[in-house]
């Protein structure tokens, strides 16, 4: 395993952990979301590099696109349910209450 693999793979750990464990803010919650797509991302964009294809390929410029929707709906209901709730905490709302 090279070290550019190591450094994807770890970030991308990081990032699940941080989701997996730091549920405090829902802002934290989405940067480690948005820290993930950035690693694949990154891992998408030097994969032709690494497999040494001359023609470039249309899945990291895909996903950078899905990751901005992801991002501006995600910023859409942080600034919606801190109009409704009063805060970003996650432990302050309630799936099953309309």
């Amino acid at each position: 395993m090279t070290l550019l693999h190591l450094s994807f793979y770890s970030a991308f750990t990081l990032s699940s952990l941080g989701l997996a464990f730091h549920r405090t803010h829902l802002i934290s919650a989405l940067l480690c979301l948005e820290s993930m797509m950035l690693s694949m991302y990154v891992a998408l964009s030097m994969w032709p590099i690494q497999t040494q294809t001359l023609t470039p390929t249309l899945l990291p410029i895909l996903m950078l696109t899905f990751s901005a929707c992801e991002a501006g709906t995600g910023l859409a209901l942080l600034v919606a349910s801190t109009r409704t709730h009063g805060s970003d905490h996650l432990h302050n709302f309630n799936l099953l209450q309309c």
